[in-house]
């Protein structure tokens, strides 16, 4: 049996070379050990398609690459005004999740899932959004952006059983997110209770392959630190299934950083550079970059489009992020003749 002391530098010693365990909610449960690739065929060295858990999630489980590009617009109305309304129902819920094949972490949840569902409108459109507690624990949702005092989730926390209507006009557009504020906040939303929230200008962006990414990590043992780290919560999910472009073909991320215990989390794109839109609130100024590093709560949105084919790796510049789970591949393949 492993060790429930297990902590995450631990893990990072073992590293390629064998399997480990990690304690979750008072048990302990196996990781699958790490490809071991060249070092296994005895030539000393291994290379990043070593990098990664072995084995596949649960069946039903959270699906990472589905999510990607799951935009969840709410149910659609008009108002007496003319005024869009959007409608949306969140529910909190104590669910056990899978972070890795294998490994499970007793979650606090939007739906089911952790991430919540991305909340997708258009500035301006009016917001309803009903939130029903079925957990054990008081919770929240505060949105980033700007709205009325009474709607901020701060304040008025949601008892088990009991609901609460969040109504309000989406502004300003732009990339924010929304999560339970219900204290101790480090708890909550570390146990997962935090969504990406979209807010769309009036006048469409251009045209492009979207998809959210949501920088989270998970403490296993209750140390205080993560063991795992992930984007969109599966470790190594985007290595063992790549996500697919189009050379050529525009791509806009909308990322988002929740991890808790780390001052900073940072993405890096190899082979490009990418067009760094802070907050997503000015559509013309932007850095020229391949990397950013993000506090909690801050988020931005990257465009880039691929001119070589081939498979290109992203991750956290935080090395050690990258090799206990915060690590994927873009497969750029060629146009079709």
């Amino acid at each position: 049996m492993a060790d429930p002391s297990l902590t995450r530098r631990d893990l990072l010693k073992v590293g390629a070379l064998g399997t480990v365990g990690l304690a979750a909610g008072g048990s302990v449960l196996a990781l699958p050990g790490l490809a071991q690739g060249n070092a296994k065929a005895g030539q000393g060295q291994a290379s990043h398609h070593d990098m990664m858990t072995v084995g596949q999630l649960t069946p039903g489980s959270f699906n990472p690459t589905a999510f990607l590009t799951h935009f969840d617009g709410g149910s659609v109305s008009r108002l007496p005004s003319g005024q869009v309304l959007r409608e949306y129902e969140l529910v909190a819920e104590d669910r056990e999740i899978e972070v890795a094949p294998g490994v499970f972490y007793p979650a606090w949840t939007y739906n089911g899932q952790v991430p919540g569902p991305t909340i997708r409108c258009t500035e301006g459109d009016r917001l309803r959004v009903r939130f029903i507690n079925k957990g054990k624990h008081s919770h929240s949702i505060h949105f980033h952006g700007i709205h009325p005092s009474n709607m901020d989730g701060a304040f008025e926390p949601v008892h088990p059983g009991r609901s609460f209507v969040y109504e309000f006009d989406a502004e300003p557009f732009g990339l924010h997110l929304y999560h339970c504020h219900t204290v101790p906040i480090k708890r909550h939303i570390h146990k997962g209770l935090y969504g990406a929230f979209i807010i769309d200008p009036k006048t469409e962006r251009p045209p492009a392959n979207e998809m959210v990414m949501v920088m989270n990590g998970f403490d296993t043992n209750l140390d205080g630190e993560n063991e795992v780290y992930a984007i969109n919560t599966v470790a190594f999910h985007y290595q063992q299934h790549p996500i697919k472009v189009r050379q050529g073909e525009l791509v806009r991320v909308y990322l988002v950083n929740v991890t808790e215990f780390d001052l900073l989390n940072s993405f890096h794109l190899h082979g490009n550079l990418f067009r760094l839109y802070r907050t997503g609130t000015d559509l013309q100024r932007y850095e020229w970059t391949d990397t950013v590093a993000l506090c909690q709560g801050e988020r931005a949105v990257l465009e880039f489009s691929y001119k070589h084919a081939g498979p290109f790796m992203f991750h956290a510049h935080q090395s050690e992020f990258a090799e206990l789970g915060w690590s994927g591949i873009f497969l750029v393949e060629a146009p079709h003749v």
